[in-house]
């Protein structure tokens, strides 16, 4: 069991720099540290064909978000507004915080 280690968070606002949908900015939903992969909000949608079931008696197509490699995504600025990398800065009292590298604002809230 590997842990990548990351600095997304849940619900951070995220750009995809690869990929089919290259350039769309969205909520990340869900985070998978053993795989690197991450849900982004109405990104890579998938179609799903659904057999008739009891909880969906009608069945059909239904579309979903699928995951998303960790490495095609960066963390969006809230200050400069673009993708930015991030640098981790730890604090007097030991808490670390995230800051973004081009304009050196806190992006922890």
């Amino acid at each position: 069991m590997l842990n990548i280690k990351t600095y997304i968070k849940k619900d951070d606002k995220v750009k995809i720099i690869a990929g089919k949908d290259k350039d769309r900015v969205g909520k990340v939903l869900k985070i998978d540290k053993k795989t690197g992969r991450v849900i982004v909000e109405k990104a890579n949608i998938v179609k799903r064909h659904l057999k008739p079931s009891k909880q969906n008696p009608q069945g059909g197509i239904a579309e979903k978000e699928a995951p998303i490699q960790l490495s095609n995504i960066m963390l969006m600025c809230n200050k400069c507004l673009k993708p930015a990398r991030i640098r981790i800065k730890i604090l007097e009292d030991g808490k670390k915080i995230r800051v973004c590298i081009k304009c050196g604002e806190v992006i922890d809230a």
